[in-house]
């Protein structure tokens, strides 16, 4: 039920913004052969999950977000749009635009060539780091490795911010000279296409992903809370750097009751 002109909105603070930083989102490089709309969705939505949990929940109107992004009014007014129906904001007049305490609590894994799609994707509420260090490389991505004896692997946890539920957990393999210069912390904050694009430098040219339907091994059904054998996404992303090497293989294992798969097919 939406608030009365004279309620105040869930997660606001009338006028004034809460106190700690403003809400700010990332810059975003379009790319002109997919939809402005979508991309700039995707953007905004891995800034709203990777916000820091004191920032504002107001954000910018619809003209700031919209010279932000580069794009017309129109154009962000669809991508609002699209985040007002995935729960992730409301949307009030003369009030603005707030992030929503609470997100769906079930998600789709989208799929739609966009790097900041991916981005948005893997970000959550809360990230523990479980562990880190170098592994051997695993005997079924040889093939993308061709050159290392050993990579250096990332394990995660992610958890819902309000039931603190576990959501999915993450592993990825990393090439030794990436992992070097790159900050764990980070990892508890971003994800680790984020980190790897914008904290390290990494010119990411592609990521290749598949999702297919697996049952929970011992070690994910304990890490995510489900009975063993039931059923999860198993989500892969191979990411390469503009030469066209691989720099890192994530594969993530997301609940089956949490999240669903979508593509996108655009027809023009």
């Amino acid at each position: 039920m939406r608030p009365g002109p004279n309620e105040r909105p869930p997660g606001a603070s009338d006028a004034q913004d809460p106190p700690g930083p403003a809400f700010a989102p990332d810059s975003l490089v379009l790319n002109r052969k997919l939809p402005l709309w979508y991309q700039v969705s995707q953007s905004l939505r891995a800034s709203i999950l990777g916000r820091a949990r004191d920032a504002s929940a107001r954000l910018p109107t619809e003209e700031q977000l919209a010279a932000h992004y580069g794009v017309s009014v129109l154009t962000m007014r669809q991508a609002l749009k699209e985040l007002e129906a995935e729960g992730l904001i409301s949307r009030h007049r003369r009030r603005g635009t707030f992030i929503e305490p609470r997100a769906r609590r079930v998600s789709p894994v989208r799929l739609l060539g966009s790097i900041d799609a991916i981005v948005a994707q893997q970000s959550g509420e809360r990230t523990a780091v479980l562990g880190h260090g170098p592994v051997a490389v695993p005997g079924e991505l040889t093939e993308y490795f061709p050159d290392c004896a050993e990579l250096v692997s990332y394990r995660r946890l992610r958890r819902d911010g309000d039931s603190d539920e576990p959501t999915n957990w993450a592993e990825n393999v990393v090439r030794p000279d990436i992992a070097a210069r790159l900050d764990v912390a980070d990892l508890e904050r971003w994800p680790m296409t984020k980190v790897l694009r914008d904290r390290v430098g990494v010119r990411i040219s592609r990521i290749t992903d598949t999702v297919e339907a697996r049952l929970a091994d011992p070690a994910t059904a304990e890490l995510l809370q489900v009975p063993l054998l039931s059923p999860i996404l198993f989500y892969t992303g191979v990411t390469y750097d503009e030469n066209g090497r691989v720099v890192d293989v994530a594969r993530i294992r997301y609940r089956g009751d949490r999240f669903s798969f979508s593509v996108t097919v655009e027809a023009h």
